[in-house]
């Protein structure tokens, strides 16, 4: 179900490739949507994930690669799971890539896990 880009090499053209989503900067917005859901202060968030307010901003702002054990630091001072902010941002790059992602899960898809069991 997934597209298959294939590279045209010998074809030159002047259109400009769609831009793709940075991976650094959808998880600092989703990070930082959080937060402020939360109405809590870099401060708050970055002195309970033990991490420099200023490393925290920049995470945030998309300049810096958190590291996996950075993230679940700040996703736990978050009391958010760190699958729910990898969800969310799989589905906004999904999105920005233009692949629809459904509200439910298909019928087909349900009939065949029945038949699984």
């Amino acid at each position: 179900m997934y597209r298959q880009v294939v590279p045209v090499a010998s074809k030159k053209t002047t259109e400009t490739p769609a831009q793709v989503p940075l991976l650094r900067r959808e998880i600092g917005e989703v990070l930082r949507s959080l937060r402020q859901s939360q109405n809590r202060t870099l401060r708050e968030v970055s002195a309970r994930a033990r991490v420099s307010l200023g490393y925290l901003s920049e995470v945030e702002r998309g300049q810096k690669e958190a590291s996996s054990e950075l993230l679940a630091s700040i996703c736990e001072a978050l009391d958010v799971p760190l699958w729910v902010v990898m969800r969310e941002v799989s589905e906004r790059i999904a999105l920005a890539e233009g692949v629809v992602i459904p509200d439910t899960v298909p019928d087909d898809m349900l009939r065949r896990s029945t038949m699984v069991r």
